[in-house]
């Protein structure tokens, strides 16, 4: 339960960055605002990864399955988002 509230959150930021780089730059901003999502959500991913390994007690080992699918699927989400953009605009 924990790691789906965790993806949720990613998709919260990842609306967040969206709705910025749309307000600050119209809609060719969008790409920008994946791009700012990415790093901020890999910190966070692995700053989940830290804390289950340093205060949980579980593995790296154990530890990274749950990081990447926390990672990849918000960030999946925002490169589908960049191509879909892509193709609307005709690039």
């Amino acid at each position: 339960m924990r790691t789906l509230l965790i993806i949720g959150g990613g998709f919260v930021l990842l609306a967040l960055c969206l709705l910025l780089a749309r307000a600050v730059g119209g809609s060719s901003a969008l790409t920008k605002g994946v791009w700012i999502f990415v790093p901020v959500w890999l910190a966070c991913a692995a700053a989940n990864l830290w804390m289950g390994v340093a205060k949980a007690g579980y593995s790296v080992r154990e530890e990274l399955p749950i990081f990447l699918l926390i990672f990849a699927v918000p960030v999946g989400a925002a490169l589908l988002v960049v191509y879909r953009a892509g193709v609307a605009a005709g690039r």
